[in-house]
């Protein structure tokens, strides 16, 4: 059974894991689908933001004191035009992968989190079926423009 933490502030994190610990786990578990460790800090601000429409939390996953997983989820503030939160990292350690810890990391999430919750998955990633097994439906296609 995983021992999982949840995490609104930076004390909280602190508790658990540095906070360089977490964005290294994240960059590397998240594979080829990874943002930069500069990208993951940015988000960890975001989440751990008392500005009005921001916020957050982080979550450890941890198996037999072991680092399994991590999830980041940050709130919108905008609760009537879209989802109020958006599920933006979630990785586990490869060598615990196929063993359910990714459906539990999420539904532990979600039971944190107010609202509905999105997110952003590319079509081609294997993740996609866990998503939709834990109950994550696609809504929308994502169009994105670019400058150049």
């Amino acid at each position: 059974m995983l021992d999982i933490k949840i995490c609104r502030t930076q004390e909280e994190l602190t508790k658990v894991i540095t906070r360089a610990e977490y964005v290294d786990f994240l960059h590397e578990h998240l594979d080829r689908f990874r943002d930069t460790k500069e990208a993951i800090n940015l988000a960890i601000d975001y989440a751990f933001s008392n500005s009005e429409g921001k916020g957050g939390f982080l979550l450890t996953a941890h198996q037999d004191g072991e680092l399994a997983g991590e999830l980041l989820m940050i709130n919108t503030g905008m609760k009537y035009f879209i989802p109020e939160n958006i599920l933006v990292y979630i990785a586990v350690d490869a060598k615990h992968r196929g063993k359910g810890f990714g459906s539990e990391i999420i539904k532990e999430a979600i039971k944190h989190a107010e609202g509905e919750v999105k997110l952003h998955v590319e079509y081609d990633n294997p993740a996609k079926r866990l998503y939709e097994r834990v109950g994550f439906e696609s809504k929308y296609a994502e169009m994105r423009y670019k400058r150049n």
